[in-house]
C-alpha cells in the first residue's frame, strides 16, 4: 500500500502559450495534467515516497489521458472512479507578466465522487492522508469524502496533512463556505500548509505570527506558511523562518503542491510520521529541502512535468 493517500481532483490544465495575457485574450493553449492532489501525489513519487490518488474522472479522452499520465509517474490509480454522467474537470490557466495565474474552471466529475465509492479498508497500511483539493471544500459529495477520510485517519492513527488551496475563480462568491469548511478540517490535522492569502482568509489576521497562532488555536499541530521567493515560516510551538533559493520563475503553477509533496515525502519515510510533531530541528531541515523543490518547480511550464527529483535539487 502507498505511504500517502491523496484524495481530490485530477483535471486538465489548458495553459496559455501567450505569456503576459489574460485568458480573455489568449488563443493558444497547451494541455497538461493538473489538480492539486494529483500534483502532490506525483511530487511524492518523484521524491522517493509512494502515493495513491483517489478521485473521479469523466469516461472520456481527458480522463484516460490523466490516468495514463499518473501511471507514467508511478502514482497509484486503482481507486480512480470513472463517471459516465459527467466529463473530466478542466481548468484554463494564463500566466501574466509576473508569472502569476489567471484561472477559469469548468467543473466536471471530480465533485461527484462519494464515500460509498471508496474502499477505505484498502488504505489501512498507509502512513499519511493528505487533504489538498481545491474543489473539495465547495460542499458537494467530495467534501463528504474528505470528512470520511478524516474519520478514517483518526480511527487508524494516521498523520493528516491539509493544504486548503484557495482559488478565487472557485470561491469568489463562497468565501464564507471555504472558511467554515477549512476550520472544520483544521480541528483534526497534524500539519497545515497555507499561503499568505489563505492564512489571512481563514484567520482574518495579516500579521504572520498572529496568523500562525490562530491556525494552531484552530487545531493544527504544525503550521507551514509559504511566502513565495521569501521562503517559508514553520511552527510547532515557536515560529522559524526558512529561506528559499533564487530562481528565474517562468510558471508558478504547482509550486505549492511541489513544496508540500517534498515535505510529506520526507515525513512519509520516517518510521513514525508523528515523530515530526515534536522535532523542530527535523521540521526545519525538511522545510529547507521543500523550499528548494518548490522554487525549482517554477522554472518550467506546467505542474507535473516541472517537479524535480531529489537528484535535481542541487542549488
Amino acid at each position: 500500500m502507498a505511504q500517502v493517500i491523496c484524495p481530490g481532483e485530477v483535471l486538465i490544465d489548458f495553459i496559455s502559450l501567450e505569456n503576459g495575457k489574460k485568458l480573455v485574450n489568449v488563443e493558444r493553449f497547451q494541455k497538461k495534467a493538473g489538480g492539486a492532489p494529483a500534483n502532490v501525489a506525483t511530487a511524492l513519487v518523484k521524491l522517493g515516497a509512494s502515493a495513491e490518488f483517489v478521485g473521479a474522472i469523466g469516461k472520456d479522452s481527458f480522463g484516460k489521458f490523466l490516468t495514463e499520465t499518473l501511471e507514467r509517474y508511478h502514482v497509484g490509480t486503482k481507486h480512480i472512479v470513472e463517471d459516465s454522467t459527467l466529463g473530466t474537470t478542466v481548468a484554463y490557466v494564463s500566466i501574466d507578466e509576473h508569472g502569476e495565474r489567471d484561472f477559469e474552471f469548468m467543473r466536471g466529475a471530480d465533485g461527484n465522487l462519494s464515500p460509498d465509492q471508496i474502499d477505505f479498508d484498502a488504505f489501512k497500511d498507509c502512513k499519511i492522508v493528505h487533504l489538498g483539493s481545491a474543489t473539495a471544500l465547495l460542499g458537494d459529495q467530495l467534501y463528504e469524502v474528505y470528512k470520511s477520510f478524516i474519520a478514517f485517519a483518526i480511527k487508524n492513527h494516521k498523520f493528516i496533512s491539509f493544504d486548503p488551496n484557495y482559488r478565487e475563480a472557485l470561491y469568489h462568491d463562497k468565501k464564507e463556505l471555504f472558511v467554515r469548511h477549512c476550520k472544520e478540517v483544521i480541528k483534526s490535522v497534524d500539519l497545515i500548509k497555507v499561503s499568505e492569502e489563505e492564512g489571512q482568509i481563514i484567520t482574518g489576521e495579516t500579521d504572520h505570527d498572529k496568523m500562525i497562532s490562530a491556525l494552531h488555536e484552530l487545531g493544527a499541530k504544525i503550521v507551514t506558511l509559504t511566502l513565495g521567493k521569501d521562503g517559508s515560516l514553520v511552527s510547532i510551538k515557536k515560529v522559524y523562518k526558512v529561506e528559499s533559493v533564487p530562481v528565474k520563475m517562468i510558471d508558478s503553477t504547482g509550486a505549492g503542491d511541489a513544496f508540500i509533496g517534498a515535505l510529506l515525502s520526507q515525513i512519509a519515510n520516517l518510521e513514525n510520521p508523528k515523530a515530526i510533531l515534536t522535532d523542530e530541528a527535523m521540521l526545519i531541515e525538511f522545510t529547507k529541502k521543500a523550499n528548494k523543490v518548490g522554487a525549482l518547480t517554477t522554472t518550467k511550464l506546467g505542474a507535473l512535468d516541472s517537479i524535480p527529483s531529489w537528484e535535481e535539487v542541487t542549488i
